[in-house]
């Protein structure tokens, strides 16, 4: 009977530590604002890999992520975005671009190149795509 109680109180503590654990993207607001360019779903391909990079992100937790706007899709950006993308041994020639932007906090134990315990807002994320390609994040960061 000991064993049993042992073994349950165990298996409740164990599942109570997992449930603690918190995924740094879970809780995302995401504003999807309003595009005559983009749809939802284009948007949501590139939530996802701009979610798939900050993951990787020790002691940050993402808030909100938003489109910015149709304006951030023009020819100087998507020329900017595939100088970039040629600096990185990247043979794609993109057509179209979108900017996201982002809120994010930091811990107390944040990595060196973060401010511990601190927001950052309107942090951007630059994605392009070659016309109905998949979107590749380029950059991110304050520009």
């Amino acid at each position: 009977m000991k064993k049993r109680i042992l073994l349950l109180l165990s298996i409740m503590c164990i599942c109570g530590l997992i449930g603690c654990e918190k995924d740094s993207v879970s809780e995302v607001t995401v504003d999807y604002g309003t595009s005559s360019i983009y749809s939802e779903d284009d948007m949501n391909e590139a939530i996802e890999l701009v979610k798939d990079e900050f993951v990787t992100w020790e002691g940050c937790e993402l808030q909100s992520i938003s489109y910015s706007s149709d304006e951030e899709c023009n020819s100087d950006n998507i020329s900017w975005l595939n100088e970039l993308a040629q600096a990185n041994n990247m043979s794609d020639e993109f057509t179209q671009c979108m900017m996201l932007v982002s809120d994010f906090h930091t811990s107390e134990n944040a990595p060196v190149q973060w401010n511990a315990d601190t927001n950052y807002e309107d942090f951007q994320w630059w994605l392009a795509r070659t016309d109905n390609g998949e979107w590749k994040l380029i950059s991110w960061g304050y520009c």
